[in-house]
């Protein structure tokens, strides 16, 4: 083993030693979507007297962590995200209800003498005079100013004294600084008045509402006349539920919000789709890897079972590194992990193809020669591969936002992943394989000395494609213009992340069919929503922007009709949000097509790129019109999807433009038809090895995978098939009509390559 090869093999070890061991000790960290709860993400807002800035937000974020730990939530998550949004996630929280109110409210806590009690607001009060309704709702009371804020509050607990559980619940609160001095100040003044007349009470005031106005000791006379209360705390009562009592002291808790806070987007994900996505997931995930794994092992023998063990290599260092960078695994994010599987497989492929050519045309001496020939020359295909791939991943990590972000994140970590173990580790182990003396005497076990059936069966017939290239382009024109007729005609159904509203999914305990919960919505107050079946017996409910007591009520009526229901999604996005999420999709597609084209224009001459964009706008095309005409959502995943095939499209054109690109300098005065057709022929069995594996995953997703992935699914099915034809037949075409009409000048002699760590192989070859 020359120093090259020992490099690698201890590369490679220390690499799955190292990931092995964080995949046994480490335990990811899951999303909402795949463990149940709430994420609420929040905007804060300018105030007349402070801006909304990253300062401020940041303080926010840190009276909302006070706040949502007075809750009691289990492991919640407090996180600021850009310069004034905070995502708030909480666990196991399926009713959202509350905690909105609580953890949104700005919270300007005041405490006020009560001077007068009114039964009328006057029509003009004069300057400075407070009137707020009073907390049994008859008449107002006139308050003086403000005598503190809660800055002076060091904490509240909602508490219950056994002793007296008739009088309720009731708020315990301390002060801190002069708190503690006023209250006796403020107190001891009220003590003076007569029991049960408005100046006894202390007005206690949230948000410009009386939320609670309690005598000061209705059964002590004037005892504390002049005193008040002292030793730095007191209790606040006023026949408090337990809700209502915790609910106060975790606003008193945490005090108040320097800036206003708006519910821009909410999202509740039932525990029970969590671990149906998991499972299902993790279904398609083992059988589409066996069914790949079977497929690599038939067609490519013993180097494909090297290729699958460096498969089980790249779900190791996979998972190890979402792991160790603290990567939140959601449901899209399954899905990157999954498809991340197609392209570890495709640089296989490509690499035991090209080994394949050099060993039967007699380029090079033995096996292993072939092998590391290989290697050498699919480099450049598999790095263009992962380029495109990543472009798109990394422009959805930085323009989309939610869940859609977790698919870029795992999309970008599996690339990363699959260029390591394919180069690395499949590497050293195909290459040990093809070195054993069984193997020498025996090539053909190898897998790599001789074509597979497909090139055999394309070679034997030497297909003239190019005959009938404006055929070709013919068919193509016709299939955009169908897909731009139903986006035309059905226009598209934009879902709520691009609209904003509500989306609301509940599973019954009686099967109901949508015309029955189309007509008990109605009934409820919403004639206009749109209500569709969803899955096997699942209603989904779609309305404009409500509020969450109004999802409940749309709940319950499913509920009333369907023996009961449990929520399986609830999602809401304002429209702002949804006019932005919309604009950053539009952004994210239009930098993805420039960085392609600017990738293109650096890797080859003008003809090939407009070959390549060609074929980019049917498979977009296509895909986009299949789900004009079907009604399908377009989504954030749905987006996910497109940029992800947007990555493979480029990478499909430009694996088969190297081809024409190298056989075009290999015989350079023939005619550049013929150079083109035999370019498709050795690069096809290619498209068709890689696309058969990696719709292998993706059929597995699209019927194991569960609804939420279904959609996701088949529009990158559509997309591999429709880009494997694109390839081929629309790039590849429109290449050979441009050249006709502006010739390349003529192409530079190649300079073979050497392969200086070579050793020659000891053994037979057949």
């Amino acid at each position: 083993m020359n120093r090259s090869s020992l490099v690698r093999a201890l590369l490679a070890f220390l690499v799955l030693a190292a990931s092995t061991y964080v995949t046994l000790t480490a335990k990811p960290q899951l999303g909402l979507d795949l463990r149940g709860g709430t994420q609420i993400v929040l905007e804060a807002k300018d105030s007349p007297t402070v801006k909304a800035t990253k300062e401020t937000t940041d303080k926010a974020t840190q009276v909302l962590h006070r706040r949502i730990d007075a809750l009691g939530v289990s492991e919640p998550n407090v996180t600021r995200q850009g310069e004034n949004r905070i995502i708030v996630e909480l666990p196991g929280v399926q009713d959202p209800r509350e905690a909105a109110k609580v953890i949104g409210k700005t919270a300007q806590l005041t405490f006020h003498e009560v001077l007068d009690q009114v039964a009328q607001k006057p029509a003009k009060p004069a300057a400075g005079d407070l009137y707020l309704p009073s907390e049994s709702g008859q008449g107002f009371l006139k308050l003086a100013k403000p005598a503190m804020t809660g800055e002076l509050v060091s904490g509240a607990e909602g508490r219950l004294d056994p002793q007296q559980v008739a009088q309720g619940w009731f708020v315990e609160m301390n002060f801190k600084g002069d708190g503690g001095k006023i209250w006796s100040s403020i107190t001891g003044k009220a003590a003076c008045n007569p029991v049960n007349t408005a100046p006894r009470l202390i007005a206690i005031v949230l948000d410009n509402e009386i939320i609670s106005s309690p005598q000061v000791d209705p059964n002590g006379g004037n005892q504390l006349c002049n005193v008040g209360i002292t030793g730095g705390s007191t209790t606040i009562s006023g026949a408090f539920t337990e809700e209502e009592a915790k609910d106060l002291a975790a606003l008193i808790s945490g005090g108040a919000l320097p800036v206003p806070v708006q519910v821009i987007d909410q999202r509740t994900v039932g525990p029970s789709l969590g671990q149906d996505a998991i499972q299902a997931s993790a279904l398609a995930a083992m059988i589409g890897l066996a069914l790949t794994a079977l497929f690599i092992v038939v067609v490519y023998r013993l180097v494909g079972l090297m290729a699958v063990v460096g498969l089980l290599g790249y779900a190791a260092m996979s998972y190890a590194a979402l792991t160790a960078l603290g990567a939140t695994l959601t449901l899209p994010g399954l899905a990157g992990f999954v498809l991340a599987i197609g392209m570890a497989v495709d640089a296989n492929v490509l690499v035991f193809e090209r080994a394949r050519e050099d060993y039967i045309a007699g380029r090079t001496d033995g096996l292993r020669r072939s092998l590391r020939s290989g290697f050498q020359n699919a480099l450049s295909a598999i790095a263009d591969s992962n380029i495109t791939t990543l472009l798109a991943a990394g422009l959805l990590f930085f323009l989309a936002a939610g869940p859609v972000r977790g698919f870029g994140v795992t999309l970008s970590i599996g690339v990363l992943a699959s260029m390591l173990s394919a180069l690395v580790v499949t590497r050293v182990l195909a290459e040990f394989a093809v070195s054993r003396g069984f193997v020498l005497r025996r090539p053909r076990l190898s897998g790599i000395a001789g074509h597979g059936k497909v090139r055999t069966w394309l070679e034997s017939r030497q297909p003239a494609l190019m005959k009938h290239s404006r055929r070709w382009l013919v068919i193509t024109a016709v299939a955009i213009i169908v897909s731009v007729a139903g986006v035309a005609v059905r226009g598209l159904n934009l879902g709520i992340e691009f609209t904003g509203g509500r989306l609301i999914e509940v599973s019954t305990t009686q099967p109901v069919t949508p015309d029955q919960a189309r007509a008990a919505v109605g009934e409820a107050g919403y004639p206009t929503a749109v209500v569709q079946a969803s899955g096997t017996d699942d209603i989904t409910v779609r309305t404009g922007t409500i509020s969450d007591d109004e999802a409940e009520k749309i709940k319950e009526s499913i509920s009333r009709i369907g023996g009961g229901a449990e929520v399986i999604r609830n999602e809401s996005i304002g429209p702002s949000l949804g006019e932005e999420l919309r604009n950053k999709g539009l952004i994210a597609l239009g930098i993805a097509l420039l960085a392609q084209l600017a990738y293109l224009a650096a890797r080859f001459r003008w003809t090939f790129g407009a070959g390549a964009v060609l074929a980019l706008v049917q498979n977009v095309a296509v895909v986009v019109g299949v789900f004009a005409w079907t009604g399908k959502p377009i989504d954030g995943i749905f987006l996910a999807a497109i940029l992800t095939i947007i990555g493979y499209t480029v990478n499909d054109s430009v694996v088969v433009f190297d081809r024409i690109r190298e056989t075009r300098n290999a015989r350079a005065t023939e005619n550049l038809g013929k150079v083109i057709d035999t370019a498709i022929v050795n690069v096809l069995p290619r498209t068709i090895n890689t696309g058969i594996s990696t719709l292998f995953i993706l059929s597995a997703l699209l019927f194991l995978g569960g609804d939420s992935l279904a959609d996701f699914a088949l529009a990158l099915l559509l997309g591999i098939l429709v880009g494997t034809y694109s390839s081929n037949l629309t790039a590849a075409p429109l290449l050979l009509e441009l050249e006709r009409r502006y010739p390349a000048p003529p192409p530079r002699p190649k300079r073979p390559q050497v392969d200086r760590d070579a050793q020659p192989d000891r053994g037979a070859v057949v």
